[in-house]
């Protein structure tokens, strides 16, 4: 592949290339590399012109061709692209504006009238060619030069339950190292079809999206996730990369099983970001999916990728893999003094990926040694380099003097084939100062007791690790990104909103 420095450096090459070929499909709307080229650069040319050099193009768009387009030539314009959820409540979406101060407002409605700089209306499911005109970009631009790569980008949204989510801030350079590295993990290039089916208000969808066509390849994406619809995308495109979190591939395969659709053998790669699969969820997956490597990460906003864990390289089953290419692992103590492989601490990060700073909602700074970073993690390395997370330092529970990370016991629990999601809260008690309870999401037909998941967890953890309350809420919370909310979580258990296990 030609090095380049910038995400949209490629785009050009690939018009001239493969003209007709489609770059993106998203639903019924389609566009082809010379037409994907053609109206990146007029959008381009007008943002350059409307938004002044440092400020931002906020979205405020869902899945669509106008949330595509627009990314890529904020982009192409060296001007940073602020990606806002719309599911957000709309005053959080005003303190995001107000922090973030961008040069224009793009959204679907016009709900911001009169509250921005500027603001521009348009169909966000609209089709693409219709995208320029409904903004009002002349026909003629003029050919940008390509920005600087430490010119930021991208400003992406953690997954906040209250108050303003974090935003952070990143470079160019840092998502085109990305590509770099995952070449030398992937072998993803520009005869692959890439589905990746969620928001692109989630970072991992967004980079499916750009790394794809990075690479020169085809790039599916969905107006919203719809398992069965989904399902077909894979069979009547001939997907061969599947990016996904485990909720929405634990979906697909439901609905796979649900509708007797043969197994998917086109799909070479499926990459996974979160939680880890394991037990029944596993074996249904391989059976789906049966020519396919699978692939999970771990990560963080902030960090982009860490660890890799693929099936065929003997990953322990407690770990989260080994370094992502480029990728450098220390563990450190409360002091920061480098601890050897076997023993617990602080998890610090240094490689080519990391952000550049938080532009909103946090004050935070986060801990530093030399070139690496921390966010908060808890962990080992083994003699082999495979990390082993022991949970976040913030969800760390106290119980009878003893230190909890309740993401252990949560993997233990899931272990357990009635299980198909575990979150473990610390509850106030006058003894012990906190008490384990154990809120689960359970499979069909799961008729459990208390005492049934008692004995299975004793056989992996101590007494003191072990929860002796069990509970299941009457809905499951998610964030945005498809990972557990506990905020949500810890509500539904105080309002009562549990359905306790004898």
């Amino acid at each position: 592949m030609t090095e380049a420095s910038t995400i949209t450096a490629t785009l050009s090459r690939h018009a001239r290339e493969t003209p007709d070929r489609p770059a993106v499909v998203c639903d019924n709307h389609a566009v082809s590399w010379k037409d994907l080229d053609q109206a990146v650069n007029r959008l381009a040319g007008h943002l350059a012109k409307v938004v002044p050099a440092g400020r931002g193009v906020a979205l405020h768009l869902p899945n669509g061709p106008a949330l595509v387009l627009l990314f890529l030539a904020a982009c192409r314009a060296g001007r940073e692209v602020q990606i806002l959820d719309p599911s957000w409540p709309t005053e959080t979406a005003r303190l995001a504006i107000e922090a973030l101060s961008p040069g224009i407002v793009v959204s679907g409605d016009a709900t911001f009238a009169g509250e921005t700089e500027a603001l521009a209306v348009v169909d966000p499911h609209g089709p693409f060619e219709a995208v320029a005109d409904a903004i009002g970009v002349g026909r003629l631009c003029a050919a940008l030069a390509d920005p600087d790569p430490l010119t930021p980008f991208y400003v992406g949204f953690t997954s906040g339950s209250t108050g303003m989510p974090k935003g952070y801030r990143r470079h160019h350079r840092s998502w085109i190292e990305s590509f770099r590295a995952g070449d030398r993990e992937f072998d993803i290039g520009a005869d692959d079809i890439v589905l990746a089916p969620g928001a692109l208000t989630h970072s991992l969808f967004l980079y499916g999206l750009a790394h794809g066509l990075y690479v020169g390849a085809t790039v599916i994406l969905c107006r919203q996730f719809r398992p069965n619809f989904v399902n077909r995308l894979i069979v009547s495109h001939r997907v061969s990369v599947i990016y996904g979190v485990p909720t929405q591939l634990e979906m697909m395969i439901e609905a796979a099983i649900r509708d007797g659709l043969p197994p998917f053998l086109k799909v070479r790669w499926m990459l996974s970001s979160g939680a880890k699969w394991q037990g029944r969820a596993l074996a249904e997956l391989r059976r789906q999916f049966p020519a396919t490597r699978f692939s999970e990460f771990y990560g963080a906003s902030e960090l982009s990728f860490v660890t890799v864990a693929k099936d065929d390289e003997n990953v322990p089953s407690d770990s989260v893999g080994r370094p992502f290419a480029a990728v450098s692992l220390t563990i450190r103590d409360h002091l920061g003094r480098w601890l050897p492989p076997g023993e617990t601490g602080q998890v610090f990060v240094a490689s080519p990926f990391l952000f550049m700073e938080y532009a909103c909602g946090s004050e935070t700074v986060l801990p530093r040694h030399g070139d690496a970073v921390s966010v908060g993690d808890i962990g080992m390395l083994d003699e082999r380099g495979f990390l082993r997370l022991a949970g976040r330092a913030s969800r760390m529970i106290i119980t009878a003097g003893k230190n909890v990370h309740p993401e252990e016991i949560e993997r233990v629990l899931e272990g357990h084939p009635a299980v198909i999601t575990a979150g473990v809260l610390g509850v106030i008690d006058k003894r012990r100062g906190e008490r384990l309870v154990a809120l689960l999401r359970l499979g069909p037909d799961a008729g459990i007791v208390s005492s049934d998941l008692i004995s299975h967890a004793r056989l992996s953890l101590p007494l003191y690790k072990i929860p002796r309350r069990f509970a299941v809420p009457s809905r499951w919370p998610m964030t945005s990104s498809g990972k557990t909310d506990f905020h949500a979580l810890r509500r539904l258990w105080e309002s009562g909103d549990c359905e306790v296990l004898r």
